[in-house]
């Protein structure tokens, strides 16, 4: 994906997730830090903007695969991999969600949405599964220890 086009998508999440939201700001999103720390909070406030609050995905501009009742969520390996590193339109979340928060958020879309995978994904299988270097917007980098 081109880095116009990566920049682009992560504004339009950006955009979607403050209109949903009053909880985040765009200070939040431009400092790197997103607050919310519940599953349901960060999918609220990031996730919905392309998956949609019904978790059914949409087709329109880009192509966003329902999270609902969805086989690829099985193991948590998967949407792990998918928020930390990104793939097509889904754009890597590593440098703005922690790993506490991805767990969090990957165990809520593993166990709403008609999805009953009870086994948990834990933040040191996040931590394991991030690149030692994320390329932030604006051009900043952050090591991950």
């Amino acid at each position: 994906m081109s880095p116009f086009l990566n920049r682009a998508l992560m504004f339009a999440v950006l955009l979607s997730s403050l209109a949903v939201s009053r909880s985040a700001s765009a200070q939040d999103y431009f400092s790197g830090h997103f607050a919310q720390q519940s599953g349901e909070a960060v999918y609220k406030n990031i996730c919905q903007g392309c998956h949609m609050p019904n978790a059914m995905g949409a087709t329109g501009a880009g192509s966003y695969p329902r999270l609902a009742n969805n086989p690829n969520l099985a193991e948590s390996g998967y949407p792990v991999f998918m928020v930390v590193n990104g793939r097509q339109a889904m754009p890597s979340f590593a440098g703005d969600l922690d790993d506490v928060q991805i767990a969090n958020v990957v165990n809520y879309i593993r166990t709403h949405f008609g999805n009953h995978y009870a086994d948990a994904g834990t933040p040191a299988f996040v931590a394991s599964a991030r690149p030692a270097k994320v390329i932030r917007p604006a051009g900043r980098v952050t090591e991950h220890k």
